[in-house]
């Protein structure tokens, strides 16, 4: 549905997959009050069947791990609860998912992250470098939300959203999201006159359809899932969201499975660096930039001292901030070369002037391969 962007060959997308992302929700994990084990071992299985290929699993289900491990009779309600049961939870289902995997002789590695992490650069560019390391080594790394130490109840959305942001942080060639919906429908899924929507161009054409969760342990449901889409789709990396079933990976890689297939924008990707400088970067101040400047930067110039008009915020060299327009509203984001007291002082200044005040060189104050325009 929708034509923003013009369809790849579907078929070649998902056989041509080398790296593969594959997101397992907490409904998913669970089968008669327990943990799933025959599920698992299919995921293993599958990925064993594809040497050529590599894997990344983000998995769920942590604090329902912890329940069933407790022998709890309902979900924890309280922040403090959840991470406590989390913290029983991850230890036992990194368990069952190791016990499983070495069934099939494949190594998995535990890497937990939250969204506070991300948001720092540093942190960002060591999670990327570790997960790469593990890829290289031949170890699945097993993804989850560090649901112990994670401050709000709901982060990423049922990690959908976290999916999403580990594709892009691997350049994923394919992001796979099981869900218990198993695609997209008009409708509810259980009804008979609810049609699934098996390839999707827009996001936003269909989102209409998509409802939140309103299952016990999940936090995410079908419109968490499309707009965390929207991330990989924004990366060129092609989304399914498919049902839970014996053999869904081979089925979803040979393009022989009933889902939905979300298309990747045909536009240029953007880097890493602009991805985090979009999505997750948090600014720690504000520079106000006159029209002209506004103009240049939104042809793909850097910014210079010339256009500044004003400085908000205390921050350093390296530090995110927000770029303001004269109307008051955020056009942009970028890495600073300068402090705010450094700006402060060279802000409408010509190059000539910039040297002499600062007494050292280097005249942008963003870069443009440091910026993100809105």
């Amino acid at each position: 549905m929708g034509e923003k962007a013009g369809k790849m060959d579907k078929s070649k997308l998902l056989s041509g997959a080398k790296r593969v992302v594959v997101k397992i929700g907490s409904q998913l994990l669970e089968k008669d009050g327990s943990i799933d084990t025959q599920f698992i071992k299919d995921i293993a299985s599958s990925i064993k069947s594809f040497p050529d290929k590599e894997f990344v699993i983000v998995s769920s289900g942590a604090v329902l791990a912890g329940v069933k491990k407790l022998k709890l009779k309902q979900k924890p309600k309280t922040i403090t609860e959840k991470q406590a049961v989390a913290s029983v939870g991850q230890a036992y289902l990194m368990q069952i998912y190791d016990k499983l995997f070495s069934e099939n002789s494949l190594v998995i590695g535990q890497v937990l992250l939250t969204v506070e992490g991300l948001r720092e650069r540093k942190r960002y560019i060591l999670a990327k470098n570790t997960l790469e390391k593990l890829i290289d080594m031949s170890v699945i790394p097993i993804v989850n939300e560090n649901d112990t130490i994670a401050i709000e109840e709901i982060v990423f959305g049922d990690n959908d959203f976290l999916a999403s942001h580990v594709s892009v942080l691997v350049d994923a060639d394919l992001l796979v999201i099981l869900s218990t919906a198993g695609g997209v429908y008009t409708g509810e899924p259980t009804d008979k006159n609810s049609q699934l929507i098996e390839e999707i161009t827009d996001i936003d054409s269909v989102l209409s359809f998509a409802k939140a969760s309103t299952s016990k342990f999940g936090t995410g449901g079908m419109r968490s899932k499309l707009e965390a889409s929207k991330i990989a789709v924004s990366h060129g990396i092609p989304v399914v969201i498919a049902p839970k079933e014996k053999g869904i990976i081979e089925k979803v890689l040979s393009n022989n499975f009933k889902g939905t297939f979300i298309h990747p924008q045909r536009e240029q990707k953007i880097s890493r660096k602009k991805s985090w400088l979009k999505l997750l970067s948090a600014p720690k101040g504000r520079i106000t930039v006159d029209k002209g400047a506004e103009r240049a930067i939104k042809n793909g110039k850097s910014l210079l001292p010339a256009g500044i008009k004003s400085v908000e915020g205390i921050f350093t060299k390296n530090d995110v901030v927000a770029i303001i327009n004269e109307d008051n509203q955020i056009i942009g984001k970028g890495i600073v070369n300068f402090n705010n007291r450094e700006i402060e002082k060279i802000k409408g200044r010509k190059l000539d002037e910039i040297e002499k005040i600062l007494k050292k060189k280097g005249t942008e104050v963003i870069h443009t391969d440091n910026m993100v325009v809105f």
